[in-house]
């Protein structure tokens, strides 16, 4: 059984270098953000394109295509750059609901492990981010989801080296026992 590493929090909180920088120190696959794939080709299609409670569902369904890629090789550990818990904080953030389906693939799916990255990173604009001033309000979103759906659950703060060892220290508590040797950045 794959033990599933998941990196979650708001916009711009450096979850995918984190992910990577897990990724890369136990030698495991990383599952990338299926959001930020499926909005980043919306854009490109135009740049006017936004994207609408339409797309909550092929979001879900592309995180569970990356995540069933990820696992055909079974790896012992598996790093997540977010998940369904993700899809599901957002659609509520966004369009005020989540189709239950995705709330139940969330539940079946969860990962275990969770670490939430705080807002203490700048906000970067980058073309898809775009709600600077409700980090805090997603932040919030965020734990409480980690509560409702029973997940397991680390906070994850600082800038830098002091951010990826913070993590290694959290994975260090639920002895994840892969070889993590000195924190590279």
């Amino acid at each position: 059984m794959t033990l599933r590493i998941v990196v979650t929090g708001p916009e711009s909180t450096g979850k995918s270098t984190l992910a990577t920088l897990l990724s890369d120190r136990l030698r495991a696959p990383v599952v990338p953000e299926a959001a930020r794939l499926y909005a980043e080709a919306q854009v490109a299609t135009g740049p006017e394109r936004t994207l609408s409670a339409a797309d909550v569902e092929p979001i879900a369904r592309l995180a569970m295509s990356l995540e069933a890629q990820a696992m055909a090789a079974r790896p012992a550990v598996a790093v997540f750059d977010t998940d369904l818990v993700s899809t599901v904080v957002y659609a509520r953030h966004y369009y005020g609901s989540a189709p239950a389906w995705i709330e139940a693939e969330a539940r079946e799916r969860r990962g275990d492990l969770y670490l939430l990255c705080a807002t203490d990173l700048p906000w970067t604009p980058d073309g898809i981010r775009d709600r600077p001033s409700a980090r805090e309000e997603l932040l919030r979103a965020f734990g409480d989801a980690l509560c409702e759906f029973g997940c397991t659950a680390e906070w994850v703060e600082g800038t830098g080296v002091a951010r990826v060892e913070c993590a290694v220290r959290a994975l260090g508590q639920h002895d994840i026992t892969r070889p993590l040797g000195e924190v590279r950045t």
